[in-house]
């Protein structure tokens, strides 16, 4: 079997990691408190949808920490948080505002969702790009026909 070498990933400007690190900064610090303060103090029971997202952003805020040190590792995260706004905002706001039909609900998620194209400007796409899409991904399983199977032991 003949495996492919990796392709090398391209650098990443300072600058631009630096922006990164703001911006899991803001998601730590800015939704944090707010979420997890809601979560914690919470006293009337919530609807099931309200919990799940509630749960994801402070779960989000708390994994966002780890992206202060690993900024490239980290990029999952920033690229679940880009896509579930982007697709907020394009998807369910915008055709709302274009059929005059937008709540006030939609008008403050717009308000907190907006930010995000700051984040679409400096995420590194080549970056993303060489990494997750054309980096091939890890074995489904091993090469070696000697592993661990049905009636071996193991090690």
């Amino acid at each position: 079997m003949r495996f492919s070498r990796a392709p090398e990933l391209p650098p990443v400007a300072m600058w631009r990691i630096h922006m990164l690190r703001l911006a899991y900064l803001l998601m730590a610090g800015v939704m944090g408190p707010f979420v997890w303060q809601q979560v914690l103090f919470q006293i009337e029971p919530w609807p099931a949808p309200r919990i799940i997202a509630k749960s994801m952003l402070a779960s989000l805020a708390l994994l966002s920490l780890l992206g202060l040190r690993y900024p490239l590792q980290m990029l999952p995260l920033m690229l679940l948080e880009t896509l579930w706004k982007t697709v907020a905002i394009l998807l369910i706001i915008l055709p709302a505002w274009l059929a005059h039909r937008m709540t006030p609900d939609m008008q403050v998620l717009f308000g907190e969702c907006i930010g995000i194209v700051v984040v679409w400007l400096v995420m590194p796409w080549r970056y993303v790009w060489a990494r997750y899409v054309r980096q091939p991904g890890e074995a489904w399983r091993s090469a070696r026909s000697d592993g661990p199977g049905p009636g071996k032991d193991f090690p």
